[in-house]
């Protein structure tokens, strides 16, 4: 069986592998306070430029989701997030756990927009009763989106705009930024995300490390004691370091981008291949997922040899399922599948 329901289903990338056994039995402080959390933090400000960005690694999406949240709302207050995003959906109801409800917002591509934002503002505070109600907190994006679909710059412009107009800190999920940095329509760098987004993480658990995200906080009213909220919340890894010597790795020398790009060059190649086929597709991601619109007959004929998601039904004959590709995601398994999806009779 080859496996594409997942980006996450392979160990680590080789290169931590080595790094991780050359210092194994190396004596540090523990807790990310070692110097290879540092250098760690160096790499990634710098590819921000952002000297004063706080880089805390965490040891996983949750944790960084639910961490990031409750420390930034107040008691009475909820994260805004497209119906479809993360935490709204695939989180088991970790953010209300908190004590935060999540705000939904309709989307069909994942994705939410500045007008979006600024009418669910409006309505709240316009309303005589408003303290009656949930007040909007934050807002939280991911990218890629739950879907696969990305934000462009000028979206982000215009979300970062409206979230600085109302007060509310803009939040990006990227436990799959790097492969929404590697999409063949994306114009925003690290740069833009630091600049525009007042925390955000850069994902290591999907993108060749073997766990841990790294989260970025630019926005100085939100840094204080944050250390303490991830104790709190399970999220500090007492061998931090072994955080730290992943993210050092995975930003020396680019294997980072490198990875990315790999997934998604094979992911591109995947979607071709359906459409040549005739196969529509459910969103236009350009990103490691894929999500065709295929016939119940050609999943059970597809699914004899290769694993992939169940996404949603579409009507009683077709359902829409997600390939997603990953940092290690063998070329020859790709030409496999697309040699199979070829040879379909339809």
């Amino acid at each position: 069986m080859i496996r594409f329901e997942s980006d996450y289903a392979e160990g680590a990338h080789t290169r931590i592998l080595k790094r991780l056994l050359e210092t194994n039995e190396e004596q540090t402080p523990g807790y990310g306070m070692d110097e290879y959390c540092e250098r760690a933090r160096g790499y990634i400000r710098e590819a921000c430029d952002m000297e004063n960005a706080d880089v805390h690694f965490l040891v996983g999406g949750t944790q960084a989701n639910t961490t990031i949240i409750s420390s930034i709302l107040r008691p009475h207050q909820g994260a805004v997030s497209a119906i479809t995003g993360h935490i709204a959906g695939h989180e088991s109801g970790a953010i209300e756990a908190t004590g935060h409800k999540v705000l939904t917002l309709p989307s069909d591509d994942g994705k939410i927009n500045a007008r979006q934002v600024k009418e669910l503002y409006d309505a709240h505070w316009n309303d005589a009763t408003h303290e009656h109600m949930v007040q909007p907190g934050l807002v939280y994006i991911s990218h890629p989106s739950e879907n696969g679909t990305t934000y462009s710059k000028s979206e982000l412009e215009e979300l970062s705009k409206v979230c600085r107009e109302c007060g509310l800190p803009l939040f990006m999920d990227g436990a799959r930024l790097g492969y929404g940095l590697a999409a063949k329509d994306n114009d925003l760098s690290l740069k833009d995300i630091a600049r525009l987004c007042d925390v955000f993480y850069i994902g290591g658990t999907k993108l060749g490390a073997l766990f841990g995200e790294a989260v970025v906080i630019t926005n100085g009213d939100l840094k204080r004691d944050f250390r303490y909220m991830i104790k709190q919340k399970g999220g500090l890894l007492a061998k931090g370091r072994l955080l730290g010597i992943q993210f050092e790795t995975l930003f020396e020398g680019g294997l980072y981008d490198e990875i990315s790009k790999h997934a998604v060059d094979l992911a591109m190649m995947i979607r071709e291949a359906f459409v040549e086929k005739g196969f529509s597709l459910r969103y236009d991601s350009k990103t490691n997922q894929q999500f065709p619109i295929l016939p119940n007959d050609v999943l059970s004929e597809l699914g004899k040899n290769y694993s992939f998601s169940y996404w949603e039904k579409v009507d009683d004959t077709q359902s829409v399922v997600r390939f997603c590709t990953s940092w290690a995601t063998k070329k020859e398994h790709v030409e496999q599948l697309i040699e199979d999806i070829r040879n379909l009779d339809l």
